[in-house]
């Protein structure tokens, strides 16, 4: 959507405050021996406290309250009563309506020991998004923000996971443009002033196609590859662009 008056933004705001909220409580809860369903609990409650509600469950009916996905999983992963190792790293992915206002984040956390690659790939998921945020200006071409985020996940020694992009958002989880991870030289539609995007890197350690689970939601990557996935809901403005989930 774009920002059109002062109670859009005020409402998209809130709903990214509840956003931020439920990503700190939901990442200090990550550690080893813990279920994914106890980290979406977390969230839950959480959630709960600011008056919101889980928009994947409110527009698709998804089985959980938050997207949590591990190791070889893109996204959409379910909790459950799977246990979190040493090792493992762990995607949370946190869509959130309120008053009628949708916000959506994600952060991809490694629990230690991991390997440095482990490590390094989730890093290279946020330092892609930052590099995409610096070239986000209303005027400029969306696929500058595709750009910014190959040439720096392929700097890293990583691959973009091709099919799955950023997006519209603010009334609804998924509203145009899409906002694709690669250049595509063909789209060169400009930003507008207002307009409420993801810009949300989903990157994996070696090159793989993103394949759906027997469980019909959770996204893996095709040949067991890690993979790493950040995100924020940001305000296009003519200078950077507003966070409206940053902490």
């Amino acid at each position: 959507m774009s920002i059109e008056c002062p109670e859009d933004f005020d409402g998209l705001a809130k709903a990214g405050q509840a956003v931020a909220a439920t990503l700190r409580e939901m990442a200090g809860s990550v550690r080893a021996g813990v279920t994914t369903a106890d980290v979406d609990r977390a969230g839950e409650l959480v959630l709960d406290r600011y008056g919101a509600t889980s928009a994947p469950r409110l527009f698709y009916g998804f089985p959980g309250v938050n997207l949590i996905s591990v190791n070889d999983e893109i996204v959409h992963g379910i909790p459950g009563d799977r246990v979190l190792e040493e090792g493992d790293i762990v995607s949370l992915d946190v869509t959130a309506e309120l008053n009628g206002y949708i916000a959506d984040a994600a952060i991809t956390i490694p629990i230690p020991p991991c390997s440095p690659k482990a490590v390094g790939l989730c890093r290279c998921a946020r330092t892609a998004f930052e590099m995409a945020v610096a070239v986000a200006r209303a005027g400029k071409p969306i696929n500058r923000i595709g750009r910014a985020v190959e040439r720096e996940v392929t700097r890293k020694g990583f691959r973009v996971v091709r099919g799955l992009t950023g997006h519209g958002v603010g009334r609804v989880i998924h509203e145009d443009p899409i906002v694709a991870n690669t250049f595509n030289p063909l789209d060169s539609t400009p930003l507008t002033n207002g307009l409420v995007i993801t810009i949300e890197p989903l990157i994996a350690e070696n090159p793989a196609r993103a394949v759906e689970d027997s469980d019909g939601w959770t996204m893996k990557t095709s040949n067991g590859s890690l993979s790493a996935h950040y995100e924020h809901t940001v305000v296009i403005t003519d200078g950077r662009p507003i966070l409206l989930t940053a902490a």
